[in-house]
C-alpha cells in the first residue's frame, strides 16, 4: 500500500462547521439589514409635517365640514366657458341656491404656478360666473361658497379649456 492511500486528509468538514457557516451567513445578513435600517431612520424619521397635531385638527374640521355639507344635500356643477368659469348650485329639492357669497381658485393639476383667484357674481338664479382670462388645458377648480347665514359649502372640479 502506498502512503497516500492510507493518510487522512488534513481537514474534514464536520457538522459544526456547517452550523457555524450558516450562522455566520445569517449574522452578516442581519447586520447589513440593521445598518440600512439605522441609515434610513437617521435620514428620514417619518415625520412629514412639523405641526402634525395642528394638521390633524384641521383635518378633523374638514371632515366635520364635509359631513355638514352632505346634510345640506346641495349639488354643484361647474362649466368651462371661454374666458370664464360658471358654477351652478341646487338644493336638495333641485331648486337654485341664491344669494351665495362665492370665491374660488384655479390651479394647474401638476404645479402651483399660475394660480388664479376667482370672484363669482350671480348671473342667474343659482348660476354664478367668474372671469378667468384666457385659459387653455386642464385646471383644478376649488369653489368656496357661503350662505347669508354663514353655512359653508366647498366643491372641487377639474375643468378643461380647449
Amino acid at each position: 500500500m502506498s502512503r497516500a492511500a492510507t493518510s487522512r486528509p488534513s481537514f474534514t468538514i464536520r457538522g459544526w462547521h456547517v452550523a457555524a457557516g450558516v450562522t455566520a451567513f445569517f449574522v452578516a445578513v442581519a447586520s447589513v439589514d440593521a445598518a440600512f435600517m439605522v441609515m434610513a431612520i437617521r435620514t428620514f424619521p417619518g415625520q412629514v409635517s412639523v405641526t402634525p397635531y395642528e394638521d390633524g385638527l384641521i383635518y378633523n374640521r374638514r371632515i366635520a365640514q364635509l359631513e355638514a355639507q352632505e346634510k345640506l344635500g346641495w349639488q354643484a356643477a361647474a362649466e368651462a366657458l371661454p374666458g370664464a368659469v360658471a358654477v351652478e348650485f341646487r338644493d336638495a329639492q333641485g331648486e337654485p341656491v341664491r344669494g351665495l357669497s362665492i370665491t374660488g381658485r384655479l390651479e394647474r393639476p401638476a404645479t402651483e404656478a399660475g394660480r388664479i383667484a376667482l370672484a363669482f357674481a350671480e348671473a342667474a338664479p343659482g348660476r354664478y360666473v367668474a372671469k378667468g382670462g384666457i385659459l387653455t388645458g386642464a385646471w383644478d377648480l376649488t369653489v368656496d361658497a357661503r350662505t347669508p347665514d354663514g353655512r359653508p359649502f366647498t366643491a372641487e372640479r377639474r375643468l378643461t379649456w380647449r
